[in-house]
C-alpha cells in the first residue's frame, strides 16, 4: 500500500502501471481491504490505483472495474468507519464517468442483484447507483443477450427489473436510494412507471411507513408526474377513510380488532398533509397542479383532500383560490342535490350523490387528532360561508323574514353549513374558541345594515352547548352589551335571548347588562329605548320568583344545569326593581308603550308573583283614558291618545293594546286562581288575596261599564260618522283614522272579553253582537272613505283578537252541538257578517304567522300553543267546507265577494303552507288531527275529501263552476302532495287521479287549467321524466291553435281535455309547457356537463366503455333530447299568439340548439381521446334536428316577423322592448354554431353528419314572394312577365 502511494506521488506513471500489473487481483483486493480497515491513506491509495490504470487500456479498465466491484460490498459490510466509507464512495463517484460501457453495465447489474438478494444492508454505496445509471444512459451501444441495446434502453431494462423485485428489497431500495434517485435522468415514461410502482406499494405497507414514502415521492415529483403523485396519495387516504367508515358501521356485528386504528390513521394523515403543504411551499407548480385537479370536478373531494385544501389555504398566495374553489364546490354540490331530489329521472340514472357538506363536517371531526394546521382554515371557511351566503337585505332595505330552522335553497344550506363548521369547531378545539366568539360578536355589532339572524343562531347554539366555557370570555360579551342601544331591535332581541343562560350564572354579566339597559332607557334614539324595554322584559320572563304559579309555558325558558347562587327572594327584588324602571316607559312614544303591553302578559305568565305590581301599573294607566262618569259617552278619552307636532298628528297611546293587555292579564289571573288551591289560614296570603280581588273586581267593573257604554255610543260620539274626513293627506283625516283604528280595536277586545266571561249566556252574546255591529259599521265607513282617495288605502288594521280566541270561536260557531249552548250560539250564528268576520280574522292571523313566524296577542310567540290552535282550526275549517255545500251561500256570489266556503279553503291553504314552512316536522301531526291516527291513511282521506269537492265543482257545468274555489282546491292538493313519498301507493293514486282530471275535464278557465297542469307536472317529475307528457301537450296545443301555414289542416287530437280552444289561446298553458321544457333542458345540460367532467378526469386512464355499448347517461340524454325535439317540432308549427309566447319559444329553441352544440362538443372530445364509433342514437338525433326541426324553425321565424302583434300584446310588451329583442338573431346564431361543430365532429368521427342538414336560409336579404307577386300583378295585369317573377320562389327553402 505504501509503495502504491509513493509511486502515485511521483511524476512517472510508468513505474506505477508496471507495479500494479505485477500484482494479482487477490493481492490488490487484499491491499485495498487492509488499507480501508486501517483507514489510513486509503483514499490516496485508490487515487493511485486509478492513476496507474488508464481507462483506454483493457487492463486498466478491468482493474478499475475490479476496484468498484470490491469497494461496493466492502462499504456495505459495516466493517469500515463511516468517514472512510464516505471517502471511498466519493472517489468512486468522481471516476464513474471514465468507466467503459460494459463495465458500467456490469456495475449496474451488480447493484440490482445486490438489492434483489438483500445485500445492501446499510445502503451507504447506493449513493453511487444514480451516478452509474447516469453514466450508463450516455453510452451509445451495449451488448445485451445476443443483440445490442443503447445505454438508455439498458437503463430502462434495469429499472424495470428493479421495480419487479420482491417487496422487502424494493422497499429497501426506495427508502435508501430514493434521496439520490431523483438525480437520475429519467424519461417521462420511466418516471411514470416508477411512481405507479411506488403508489401501488402503499396498500401493502404499514401505516407508519407511509409518511416517509410520501415525502420521497414529493421530492421525486420535482422531475414530473405531479398530478399522478398527488392523486395517488389522496386516493390512498380516501380508500383508507372508506374502509375505516365501513368498519365503524359494522362495528357492532364484527367484534374483531380494527385493521386500521382510527387515531393512528388520523395522525398519519396529518403528517402526510404537513409533508404535502411543505412541498407546495417550495414548488408552486405542484400547488397549481393540486388546485387544478379539483377545479374540474368536486367529485374527487374527500375529507382528506378538504383538510389538505384548508392547510394549503394558510399559504397566502393560495388562500383566495382555495376558498373560491370550496365555495363553488359547496354551492354546486347543494344545487346538484336539489336537482336530483326534484327529479325521479336523475335519481334513477345517478342513485348516489357526493355530499361536500358531509366531507367538510367529517374533516371537522377528524381534526381532533392534532390537526392544528387545519383548524385555522376551518374557522376561515365557516365565516367565509356565513358572510357570503348569509341572508341579504330585500328591496328598499327590508329584510325578508324566513324560517330560521329550515334551509331550503342551496344558498341557505351553504350558510347553515358555515354555522355547523364553526359550532362543531368551537366544541372540539379549545384554542380557536376565543377567536370564533370574538368574530361572531364583532359581526353582530358591525353588520347593522344587513341581517344577522344566522350569527344570532350560531351564538345561541354556542351558549347552549357550552355556557360555562363562555363565562371565561364574559368580558367580550360585556363589551358587546355596550353597543346595545345602537343596534337594530331584532339584533338586540336575538342577542339578549341567547345570553339568558349566562345571566343566570353570572352576577357580573347581569349587573353589566342592567347598567347598559338603564342608560338605554334614556337614549335619544327610539330604537335604543325599545331595546331597553326588550331587555328588561326578557329578564323578567327568565328570573323566577318564589311562589309563582306553575304554568306549562315556563318550560319555554332556556335552562342551564349549573348551581345558581341566586335565590328566588333576590330575584323578586331584582324583578320589582326592573318593573319600576319599566313604568317610566308609559310616558314615552307609542312604539315603546306597545312593546311593554305586548310583553306584560308573558311576564305575568312566567312570574305570577309580580301580578300585583303589573296589574296596578295597567290599572292606573287605563284610568287615565277611562271616563269614570257612568252617564257620559263615550267611556274612553281619545284626545289624550294622540299628540301633534306642527301639522303632523301622531299616536301617543295605543289604547286598544292597553285594554287588550289588561283583559288578557286579568283573565289569566282569574283562570289560574280558580285552578289553584291556595293555603287557607295564612294572614299574609289572605291580605294578598284581598288586595288582588280588589283590583280584579275594580277592573271587571271598568270593563263591564265600557262594554255597556260602548254599545250605547254612536259613531258621532267619537266624531267618526259618515261625514267625517278620512283622507291621509290632511291632519284631520290622519286623526280620524287613528281614532277609528283605536275604537275598532277596543270593540274587538271587548268582544273577546265578553265572549270568554259570558259562559254562553244569550244576553251576553247579544251584547257581543251589538259591539260587532258597531265595529262592522265603522269598518265599512273606513273602507268606503279610504277607497275614494287618490292615495291607496292602507291594509285593514291587524285584528286584536287572540289566535286562541279565534280558534275557540270557530269551533263553537261551526261544530259545537252542546244542547244547552244552542240558544246562545244561535245569536252569533244568525249573523252571516259575524261568521265571515271570524273566518277573515283567522285567515289574517295565519298569514301573519306564515310571514313572521308569530302572531300578535297572548301566546303568539309560544310555538306549541300556536300549533295546537292551528290543528283545531284545520279540523273546524275542513269540517265546515266538506259538510256545508257552497251552493247554499248565494249571498256571497251576488255581492261579488268571497263566499264562506272560499274563505275556509283559503284558511286551510294558508294553514298548510304556514305549517310546512314553520313546523315542517309536525305536518303529519297536523293532518292526523282530522280524525285518523294513521298519517298515510289520513293523508289519503284528506285527498279524497278535496277530490270529491273538486269533482262536485267540475260536474256542475260551467254555470256553477267556481274558478277561485277550484284553484284553491288544486293549491291545497299541491301542498299536501309534497307530504307523500313518491314510492307510496297513495302517490300513485294521486298521479292517476290528477291525470284523469286533466284528461277528462274541459273548463274554459285558463288559471284553473294552469294550476291543474302545474300539479300534474310537479307530481309527474317525481314519478318519471315528463318529456312524453310535454309531447302530448304540444300536440294538443298545435291541434287547438292551428298551423302557421293556414293551408295545412292539423290532425284533430286531444290527449288532455283541459287544453281547449279557450285555455290554449291564452298564454298561461303555453308558457307553462315552455317552462317545463326549460326544466328538462336544465337536467340534460347538467348531465352533459357531468359527463364532460368525467371524460376530462378519465382522459389519462383507459376507456372503460365497451365497443357497441352506449353509456347509460349518454343514452338517456339522447332519448330525452329526441322526444323534446319532437315536442318542439310541434310547437314551431303552431300559430302561437304573437308576444310573450313567441319570444319564449324562440329562447327555448335557442337554448335547445346550444345544448345540442354542447353534446356535439362532448362527442368531439370523446373522439379525440377514444377512437370509437358514434352511437346510432346520436346520429338519429342529428337527423331529427337537421331534417325536421331546423327547417321548421326558419319557417317559424318568418311567421313571427310577419304576424302583427295584437293590441293586448302592445299593452303588455312595449314596442321598444319588441324592437330591441334579440331572440331571432340568437336562434339563428345557435343553429349556425351547431352546424359548425357538426362539421368538426364529422371530420373527427369519419361519419358524414352534415348529410342530414339542409342549407340555411340567408337572413340578410329575403324576397317575400307573395308580396312581390301582388305588387307586380297590380302594376300590370296584362303583362305575361308575371310568370317570370315567380322565380324567387325556387330560392325559398322553408321545407
Amino acid at each position: 500500500m505504501d509503495k502504491i502511494v509513493t509511486l502515485s506521488d511521483g511524476e512517472s506513471t510508468a513505474e506505477l502501471q508496471k507495479y500494479l500489473s505485477s500484482l494479482k487481483n487477490d493481492q490488490l483486493i487484499a491491499v485495498i481491504t487492509n488499507g480501508a480497515l486501517k483507514g489510513k491513506k486509503v483514499g490516496t491509495m485508490i487515487k493511485g490505483i486509478f492513476k496507474g490504470s488508464p481507462p483506454c487500456s483493457t487492463e486498466g479498465s478491468n482493474r478499475r472495474l475490479l476496484v468498484y466491484q470490491h469497494c461496493i460490498p466492502l462499504c456495505e459490510s459495516g466493517d469500515l468507519q463511516t468517514e472512510v466509507a464516505a471517502d471511498i464512495i466519493g472517489l468512486l463517484m468522481l471516476e464513474t464517468h471514465t468507466l467503459s460501457g460494459p463495465s458500467l453495465a456490469q456495475l449496474a447489474s451488480l447493484f440490482v442483484e445486490a438489492i434483489k438478494v438483500g445485500k445492501m444492508g446499510s445502503g451507504k454505496s447506493l449513493e453511487l447507483f444514480p451516478t452509474v445509471l447516469t453514466a450508463l444512459s450516455a453510452c451509445e451501444a451495449l451488448s445485451y443477450g445476443k443483440g445490442e441495446l443503447s445505454g438508455e434502453e439498458y437503463k430502462k431494462q434495469l429499472i424495470n427489473s428493479l421495480c419487479s423485485s420482491r417487496l422487502f428489497y424494493l422497499l429497501l431500495f426506495f427508502f435508501l436510494c430514493f434521496p439520490h434517485f431523483r438525480d437520475v435522468p429519467l424519461s417521462p415514461e420511466e418516471l411514470r412507471f416508477v411512481v405507479e410502482k411506488v403508489l401501488r406499494m402503499f396498500t401493502k405497507l404499514d401505516l407508519q411507513e407511509i409518511p416517509p414514502l410520501v415525502y420521497q415521492l414529493l421530492l421525486l415529483s420535482a422531475k414530473g408526474c405531479k398530478k399522478q403523485v398527488l392523486d395517488g396519495i389522496i386516493s390512498y387516504f380516501k380508500e383508507q377513510d372508506v374502509c375505516q367508515e365501513e368498519e365503524q358501521k359494522h362495528g357492532d356485528l364484527d367484534l374483531e380488532v380494527q385493521s386500521i386504528p382510527q387515531d393512528q390513521l388520523r395522525h398519519v394523515e396529518g403528517t402526510a398533509i404537513l409533508h404535502i403543504v411543505f412541498a407546495i411551499r417550495l414548488d408552486h407548480e405542484l400547488g397549481r397542479e393540486f388546485l387544478k385537479s379539483f377545479k374540474i370536478s368536486y367529485g374527487d373531494l374527500c375529507p382528506f383532500s378538504v383538510a389538505l385544501l384548508l392547510s394549503v389555504a394558510r399559504i397566502q398566495r393560495y388562500e383566495e383560490q382555495v376558498f373560491d374553489l370550496l365555495k363553488v364546490a359547496i354551492i354546486k354540490s347543494f344545487k346538484d342535490e336539489q336537482l336530483q331530489q326534484g327529479s325521479k329521472f336523475l335519481q334513477d340514472l345517478l342513485p348516489g350523490h357526493c355530499s361536500v357538506a358531509q366531507m367538510i363536517l367529517d374533516t371537522v371531526r377528524n381534526s381532533v387528532f392534532g390537526w392544528d394546521h387545519v383548524t385555522q382554515g376551518l374557522v376561515q371557511l365557516g365565516f367565509f360561508l356565513m358572510d357570503t351566503f348569509g341572508p341579504k337585505n330585500g328591496p328598499f332595505g327590508k329584510t325578508t323574514e324566513g324560517s330560521a330552522t329550515i334551509a331550503r335553497t342551496p344558498t341557505q344550506q351553504a350558510c347553515k353549513l358555515g354555522g355547523q363548521v364553526l359550532l362543531q369547531g368551537f366544541k372540539v378545539h379549545e384554542p380557536i374558541r376565543g377567536e370564533i366568539l370574538e368574530q361572531v360578536l364583532n359581526r353582530l355589532v358591525t353588520k347593522t345594515a344587513s341581517p344577522v339572524n344566522h350569527y344570532l343562531d350560531l351564538f345561541s347554539d354556542i351558549v347552549v352547548s357550552a355556557p360555562m366555557i363562555l363565562l371565561e370570555s364574559s368580558s367580550k360579551v360585556t363589551e358587546t352589551f355596550d353597543h346595545l342601544s345602537y343596534l337594530p331591535l331584532a339584533t338586540v332581541q336575538g342577542l339578549l335571548k341567547a345570553v339568558q343562560p349566562l345571566l343566570k350564572v353570572s352576577m357580573s354579566l347581569k349587573d353589566a347588562l342592567i347598567l347598559v339597559l338603564r342608560k338605554a332607557m334614556f337614549s335619544s334614539q327610539l330604537d335604543g329605548r325599545k331595546s331597553a324595554v326588550t331587555g328588561f322584559l326578557l329578564l323578567l320572563k327568565n328570573f323566577k320568583v318564589l311562589g309563582s304559579l306553575a304554568s306549562s309555558q315556563c318550560s319555554q325558558a332556556i335552562q342551564v344545569d349549573v348551581h345558581s347562587r341566586y335565590n328566588s327572594a333576590a330575584n323578586e327584588a331584582f324583578c320589582l326593581e326592573i318593573l319600576s324602571s319599566l313604568r317610566r316607559c308609559l310616558g314615552q312614544q307609542a312604539d315603546v308603550r306597545l312593546m311593554l303591553y305586548e310583553g306584560f302578559y308573558d311576564v305575568l305568565r312566567r312570574n305570577s308573583q309580580l301580578a300585583s305590581s303589573i296589574m296596578q301599573t295597567l290599572s292606573s294607566q287605563m284610568k287615565r283614558y277611562y271616563e269614570p262618569e257612568q252617564d257620559l259617552l263615550p267611556p274612553v278619552k281619545l284626545e289624550p291618545c294622540i299628540t301633534a307636532l306642527g301639522d303632523q298628528v301622531y299616536l301617543q297611546e295605543p289604547l286598544a293594546h292597553l285594554v287588550s293587555c289588561t283583559v288578557h292579564c286579568l283573565l289569566w289571573l282569574q283562570n289560574m286562581r280558580r285552578s289553584s288551591n291556595p293555603n287557607m289560614g295564612d294572614s299574609d296570603d289572605d291580605e294578598e288575596e284581598e288586595e288582588e280581588e280588589g283590583y280584579q273586581s275594580e277592573l271587571q267593573t271598568i270593563l263591564e261599564s265600557m262594554t255597556r257604554r260602548m254599545i250605547k255610543s254612536e259613531l258621532e260620539d267619537f266624531e267618526l260618522d259618515k261625514s267625517a274626513e278620512f283622507s291621509m293627506g290632511s291632519s284631520v283625516g290622519v286623526k280620524n283614522n287613528i281614532y277609528a283604528v283605536l275604537v275598532m280595536g277596543v270593540y274587538e277586545v271587548l268582544m273577546e272579553y265578553n265572549f270568554i266571561t259570558a259562559n254562553y249566556s244569550k244576553s251576553c252574546f247579544e251584547d257581543l253582537m251589538e259591539l260587532f255591529n258597531r265595529y262592522h259599521k265603522l269598518s265599512e265607513i273606513l273602507k268606503e272613505k279610504s277607497g275614494k282617495g287618490r292615495v291607496p288605502s292602507n291594509k285593514t288594521p291587524r285584528s286584536l283578537l287572540s289566535l286562541g280566541f279565534i280558534s275557540t270561536l270557530l269551533s263553537v260557531l261551526f261544530r259545537d252541538s252542546t244542547q244547552s249552548r244552542q240558544e246562545a250560539l244561535s245569536v252569533l250564528r244568525s249573523s252571516g257578517e259575524f261568521v265571515r268576520y271570524a273566518v277573515n280574522v283567522a285567515v289574517q292571523k295565519i298569514q301573519q304567522l306564515e310571514e313572521t313566524g308569530h302572531t300578535d296577542g297572548p301566546d303568539g310567540h309560544n310555538t306549541d300553543r300556536t300549533f295546537r290552535f292551528l290543528c283545531d282550526m284545520t279540523s273546524v275549517l275542513m269540517w265546515r267546507y266538506t259538510n256545508i255545500p257552497s251552493v247554499v251561500e248565494d249571498a256571497g256570489k251576488k255581492e261579488k265577494r268571497s263566499s264562506l266556503s272560499h274563505l275556509c279553503l283559503e284558511g286551510l291553504l294558508r294553514i298548510f303552507t304556514a305549517c310546512q314552512q314553520r313546523y315542517p316536522d309536525k305536518m303529519a301531526q297536523l293532518l292526523s288531527t282530522m280524525g285518523n291516527t294513521c298519517v298515510l291513511l289520513k293523508l289519503q282521506f284528506s285527498f279524497d275529501r278535496q277530490q270529491r269537492a273538486l269533482f262536485t265543482q267540475l260536474s256542475g257545468g260551467d254555470e256553477e263552476f267556481n274558478s277561485k274555489e277550484a284553484q284553491l282546491l288544486v293549491s291545497i292538493l299541491s301542498v299536501l302532495s309534497r307530504q307523500l313519498k313518491p314510492s307510496s301507493q297513495q302517490f300513485d293514486q294521486m298521479i292517476t287521479w290528477t291525470v284523469k282530471i286533466c284528461k277528462e275535464t274541459s273548463f274554459e278557465d285558463s288559471a284553473f287549467s294552469k294550476g291543474l297542469l302545474t300539479l300534474l307536472f310537479n307530481l309527474h317529475v317525481l314519478y318519471k321524466s315528463p318529456v312524453s307528457l310535454l309531447l302530448e301537450l304540444c300536440q294538443d296545443i298545435h291541434s287547438q291553435l292551428g298551423d302557421i301555414d293556414q293551408d295545412v289542416d292539423v290532425e284533430k287530437q286531444s290527449h288532455f281535455a283541459t287544453v281547449n280552444t279557450k285555455t290554449s289561446t291564452t298564454a298561461a298553458v303555453s308558457l307553462l309547457v315552455l317552462s317545463q321544457v326549460d326544466r328538462v333542458l336544465d337536467e340534460v345540460d347538467w348531465l352533459i356537463a357531468r359527463k364532460k367532467s368525467q371524460t376530462v378526469a378519465d382522459k389519462s386512464g383507459e376507456a372503460t366503455q365497451t365497443a357497441g355499448q352506449q353509456d347509460p347517461i349518454e343514452k338517456a340524454v339522447t332519448l330525452q333530447l329526441g322526444t323534446l325535439l319532437t315536442a318542439l317540432n310541434e310547437l314551431v308549427q303552431t300559430a302561437l299568439l304573437p308576444g310573450t309566447c313567441t319570444i319564449t319559444l324562440l329562447r327555448e329553441l335557442t337554448r335547445t340548439y346550444s345544448i345540442l352544440t354542447t353534446l356535439v362538443k362532448y362527442y368531439i372530445q370523446v373522439c379525440s381521446s377514444q377512437h370509437g364509433a358514434l352511437p346510432a342514437r346520436f346520429e338519429k338525433l342529428v337527423k331529427l334536428s337537421g331534417s325536421h326541426l331546423t327547417p321548421q324553425c326558419y319557417s317559424f321565424i318568418t311567421y313571427a316577423q310577419v304576424q302583427p302583434p295584437t293590441l293586448q300584446f302592445y299593452k303588455l310588451v312595449p314596442t321598444k322592448l319588441l324592437r330591441e329583442t334579440k331572440a331571432i338573431p340568437n336562434l339563428i346564431f345557435s343553429i349556425e354554431q351547431y352546424e359548425k361543430y357538426l362539421i368538426t365532429l364529422s371530420k373527427k368521427s369519419k361519419v358524414n353528419l352534415m348529410q342530414y342538414m339542409k342549407l340555411s336560409t340567408s337572413r340578410d336579404f329575403r324576397i317575400n314572394t307573395a308580396t312581390l307577386d301582388a305588387a307586380l300583378q297590380e302594376h300590370d295585369e296584362t303583362q305575361e312577365v308575371t310568370e317570370e317573377t315567380q322565380e324567387p320562389k325556387q330560392k325559398k327553402r322553408k321545407q
